[in-house]
């Protein structure tokens, strides 16, 4: 983990991308104290907040999750009797994921099925012992929320459903930060869950116009414009891609097998492209952009594609 200094009292509590679960932090050190996200597990939570602890005036009061996925909100307990901030959709789905099964596909046998051993192998890193989650206490419903932190101006912006159906980023005019979540993801495959190709591109396209100096991605580096503009361009590929070998005929594993990546087979855990064509694949067939997710079946049938390109 490496602590950054963005803007004066506005800091970066990085995550080296190295796979699954890998997100960033943001702290704003004014008027009590604002964390954007918390950490998959509470060890990697902890020393985060020990990162922090170098230079905030207290621990802060204030944690806003930017969308409801685990590695963005399970370290919320480490920071008691915070005002937990986040948008109705992400509240509505908080309890959607477990960490005892997290736990339990960490310690899955390796042996009978390789997908799932795999995944073990991927989760290995993290522990979610003792993890309870902490769902938001302060749920608003409106398109921007603003804060007034000793001057230092913080917007809540709902953007979704772009990556999840609740997706907010965090925007300071003023020094020209926005923490994005996972509306961005830098140098890294994206995953998409609820929502549409469409509106996450539209998300991005409102990341650009916010003309920020800075951007700190939910997983990945920090980066400016150009971040999003590629991820946009990424985007637009894999569904231009998918639509074609969904027109021929072809199930969504042989289209992610079938499509060349690119520049884009650079970034990290390319093997994901089989969930994005999946979720493309739903968007093409017509369901709705909030219709339950086989997690288990999509990530096996990524797995199963990770494993054939090693």
């Amino acid at each position: 983990m490496e602590l950054v200094e963005l803007a004066r009292d506005v800091y970066a509590c990085l995550q080296r991308d190295e796979g699954l679960g890998c997100s960033n932090s943001g702290l704003l050190n004014r008027a009590g104290g604002l964390v954007v996200d918390t950490f998959w597990d509470l060890p990697h939570t902890r020393q985060m907040l020990e990162l922090y602890a170098r230079v905030w005036r207290e621990p802060a009061r204030r944690v806003v999750n930017t969308h409801h996925n685990g590695d963005h909100c399970w370290g919320n307990q480490c920071l008691p009797g915070a005002e937990i901030w986040a948008h109705r959709r992400c509240a509505e789905r908080f309890g959607a994921e477990s960490p005892a099964a997290m736990q339990a596909l960490r310690g899955a046998a390796q042996g009978a099925d390789p997908a799932l051993a795999e995944m073990a192998r991927l989760l290995a890193g993290w522990d979610w012992t003792g993890v309870a989650p902490t769902p938001p206490n302060r749920v608003f419903d409106q398109e921007r929320v603003s804060f007034d932190l000793d001057g230092l101006e913080a917007e809540l912006l709902y953007v979704g459903p772009a990556h999840t159906a609740g997706d907010v980023v965090v925007h300071l005019p003023g020094p020209r930060v926005v923490f994005a979540g996972d509306v961005l993801f830098r140098l890294c495959t994206p995953v998409g869950w609820e929502g549409t190709f469409g509106r996450w591109i539209e998300a991005l396209d409102r990341l650009v116009a916010l003309d920020p100096a800075v951007i700190v991605p939910g997983h990945g580096p920090l980066c400016g414009v150009e971040g999003p503009r590629e991820m946009k361009a990424y985007l637009e590929y894999v569904f231009a891609e998918a639509r074609r070998h969904f027109e021929a005929g072809f199930p969504a594993l042989d289209a992610a097998r079938k499509i060349d990546l690119g520049p884009y087979a650079s970034w990290t855990e390319p093997w994901r492209i089989a969930l994005n064509v999946e979720r493309a694949y739903r968007e093409l067939r017509g369901e709705p952009w909030d219709a339950p997710i086989d997690v288990v079946r999509v990530f096996r049938a990524a797995l199963t594609l990770k494993l054939e390109r090693e």
